[in-house]
């Protein structure tokens, strides 16, 4: 067993919590300019958001191909089998983590409000207003938590199984 297998398990949870940090911090940012009609490049703020993808670096397989792969047993007959050495594993889903690949604006059109006092108004009365609906960005917000403390939970785990491990 490799000791760059042997955390793994932290470095896939630790890229978990780097990429929901970064997006409850891009949503926050949207959030807190809902209101914005008038930034340095012109127009109204518009909406941030974040593409994830899978971490380019290449995991260690060795744990579910190689000879020394980690093998299991079931202690009771009502236990879940687990699969033979012979069970085919479709080796592109085998992973590595995730990182964030770019921070893109939301090509979604700004909203017209009528509001013909707001200094931003147009001719016409109509002020350009943020592309942001508060009640996506809230639900964004409790997704990306949530993520995150997934993420809490299994570096925990990992970290208690590896402790375990120690032990023995």
């Amino acid at each position: 067993m490799s000791l760059i297998g042997m955390f793994s398990g932290l470095s896939i949870s630790a890229s978990g919590l780097r990429a929901q940090r970064i997006r409850q911090n891009v949503i926050a940012s949207n959030l807190a300019n809902a209101e914005t009609t008038r930034t340095k490049e012109g127009g109204p703020y518009k909406r941030q958001m974040v593409v994830l993808r899978e971490n380019p670096v290449d995991p260690d397989k060795s744990f579910v191909f190689g000879p020394d792969r980690m093998q299991g047993f079931t202690t009771h007959d009502n236990h879940i089998p687990i699969p033979d050495s012979g069970t085919p594993i479709d080796k592109d889903n085998v992973g590595s983590g995730v990182e964030v690949a770019a921070i893109e604006q939301d090509p979604t059109p700004p909203r017209l409000v009528y509001d013909p006092s707001h200094p931003d108004a147009d001719p016409q009365g109509y002020v350009a207003m943020p592309n942001i609906n508060v009640v996506q960005e809230m639900t964004d917000m409790i997704t990306a938590t949530r993520s995150y403390e997934a993420s809490v939970t299994a570096m925990n785990s990992t970290k208690t199984m590896l402790m375990k491990a120690m032990d023995i």
